[in-house]
């Protein structure tokens, strides 16, 4: 186990820790600067290096939540308001982002306020227009829920006292890729690109790794039925590392994938995962879902899944895995991510 320290948590986040937050802040940096770059080719990489900076800085923010970087929970807190800025999750607070992914755990559900199944039922041209999107691979349900993030002072009552901080966090982030929009259109198509890209790799990862109903109890207080109950929550929690075979590969998403070890034990920091996983699996790859069926899953699904049939599908956790192990299935769902706060 690594030792505890004054500052970090754990002696060994100097070199993981460190590396990842030198990546999310250099790879943004330089990601930011390759999009003015005049060679179709460095903007090519360039977008890419974007969302992979993104989706490690949205990862940590992850981390933070956790209080796992850092002995002091303000650091965590500091680290994560940061990151948050890089991601563009920033219109709503960390506490909050914070807030409702314990819950999460706590629960053992999806606790949400907004109600999207409801919403698209209610809203039919909308929810034509959002399933043309999803068929071209446009991530509609995941921007409709960021869009609600952008707004959500103006949106969800129980935030209305933020909305001095909702303000200032859209002119400062709107006036900036408003100007360079006007100035330097291609570099700000290709920011919006890498922005998509963040949000495809973030649901990709997210999309399997629950079957749990969401329950609309966010500002309520707690009545999950299977609240507390561990055996159920590993029941109904799935694995779906990017490879088991070369498990540095995991580092790609911060070992996000060893889900059932991180809903084992959630002070482990990302990279004490795979050890955990190994104990509580033998890494029997039996236990997994695979890259390439939740790759066969997010494509074939990617218009049905905006609505999340499989809890009722799907009572029992294992045939709910046997199935998605098999890449068929309506299995799959969208904006369960914890990058929204509501």
């Amino acid at each position: 186990m690594s030792a505890n320290t004054g500052f970090l948590k754990h002696r060994a986040g100097w070199r993981y820790y460190g590396a990842a937050v030198a990546y999310a802040i250099g790879g943004y940096c330089l990601g930011i600067t390759g999009l003015f770059h005049g060679s179709g080719l460095v903007n090519a990489g360039a977008t890419l290096l974007l969302a992979h900076a993104m989706t490690i800085a949205a990862y940590l923010i992850h981390e933070c939540g956790h209080n796992l970087v850092f002995h002091r929970g303000r650091d965590n807190a500091r680290l994560g308001k940061a990151m948050s800025w890089l991601c563009g999750a920033a219109y709503g607070t960390y506490e909050d982002m914070r807030y409702k992914h314990f819950r999460h755990h706590v629960d053992n559900g999806d606790v949400v306020w907004f109600e999207y199944d409801k919403f698209f039922k209610g809203h039919p041209v909308t929810t034509r227009i959002v399933r043309l999107l999803e068929w071209f691979y446009v991530p509609a349900h995941d921007l409709l829920m960021h869009g609600v993030m952008v707004f959500t002072s103006f949106i969800i009552p129980q935030r209305r006292d933020q909305r001095l901080r909702n303000v200032s966090v859209i002119l400062i982030r709107g006036g900036v890729f408003l100007v360079v929009a006007l100035s330097f259109p291609l570099a700000a198509l290709l920011y919006a690109v890498a922005y998509l890209m963040m949000i495809h790799f973030l649901r990709f990862m997210d999309s399997v790794q629950h079957d749990y109903p969401y329950i609309a109890t966010l500002f309520e207080s707690s009545s999950a039925p299977h609240k507390g109950d561990r055996e159920w929550e590993q029941e109904h929690t799935f694995s779906n590392m990017l490879s088991l075979r070369y498990p540095k590969l995991n580092w790609l998403t911060l070992n996000f994938g060893y889900h059932n070890a991180h809903h084992a034990d959630m002070n482990l920091p990302f990279y004490r995962l795979p050890q955990l996983h190994a104990e509580l699996s033998g890494n029997d790859p039996d236990f997994v879902i695979s890259f390439g069926a939740q790759l066969k899953l997010y494509h074939c699904n990617r218009v049905f899944r905006i609505y999340n049939p499989q809890p009722g599908n799907y009572p029992k956790g294992i045939q709910y895995l046997r199935t998605a192990q098999s890449g068929t299935g309506a299995i799959g769902g969208n904006a369960a991510s914890f990058l929204t706060s509501f």
